[in-house]
């Protein structure tokens, strides 16, 4: 075991980043929506790095990107609509785990460390990319970006699903692989660890000054 994990009675992972790679869906969604409006598609390299503050956020950096100037609220909700159905129509069919995820959440389980999922997407997405992915069962508790009014990097997600499981926030580690991640956890007084590989606007993980990394989820186990 992870010394991360030395008292910890509760394991709170990120989506996007952190156990998918879901950018190639996402990047179809955005495309899509954006050629609807009638502009350009953006492409798969520029909406990774526009991924992690939820889809609203997402679009309008999409928008922006167009524009050349932040959009109007009029067509960013229009923007927006089309992603959620470009999006809705196929979460998952590109989107992939990233190696050491299963390994992990397997060695988890056998420890009857209890899991949960706490992602800025919008929460009708969680369960159709898990059971894909064949996660369902794994979680006791999943918060998207709209399940509270504030999401990450504000705590109140991490409070709540501390709460859920009646853990203390010192007794939770906050796993993820953006700065926004990571800000959550310090704030909610959980610890903290990440991953490299993820979407962090390019920005190396370790500026966000978390308790541990970890190359592959697996050695966490």
């Amino acid at each position: 075991m992870h010394t991360l994990l030395k008292g910890i009675r509760l394991v709170v992972f990120d989506l996007d980043g952190t156990l998918v790679d879901s950018v190639p869906d996402l990047a179809a969604a955005v495309d899509g929506a954006l050629r609807e409006l009638g502009y350009p598609a953006a492409g798969e390299a520029r909406v990774r790095d526009w991924v992690g503050n939820g889809s609203l956020k997402l679009m309008e950096r999409a928008l922006a990107d167009a524009l050349g100037e932040p959009p109007s609220d009029a067509l960013l909700a229009r923007a927006h609509e089309a992603f959620l159905d470009h999006y809705g129509r196929d979460p998952s069919s590109r989107t992939r785990l990233y190696p050491g995820v299963r390994e992990a959440l397997d060695g988890l389980r056998e420890r009857e460390m209890p899991l949960a999922l706490v992602t800025n997407k919008p929460y009708a997405f969680i369960a159709p990319i898990l059971d894909s992915m064949g996660l369902v069962d794994y979680f006791g508790l999943c918060l998207g970006g709209d399940s509270l009014p504030e999401k990450k990097p504000h705590p109140a997600p991490l409070w709540q699903v501390a709460a859920h499981f009646d853990v203390a926030p010192q007794a939770c580690l906050m796993v993820g692989d953006s700065r926004h991640d990571i800000a959550a956890g310090k704030a909610a007084g959980f610890r903290t660890a990440a991953v490299p590989y993820g979407y962090n606007h390019g920005e190396p993980i370790s500026h966000s000054r978390p308790d541990g990394v970890v190359e592959s989820l697996s050695e966490l186990v």
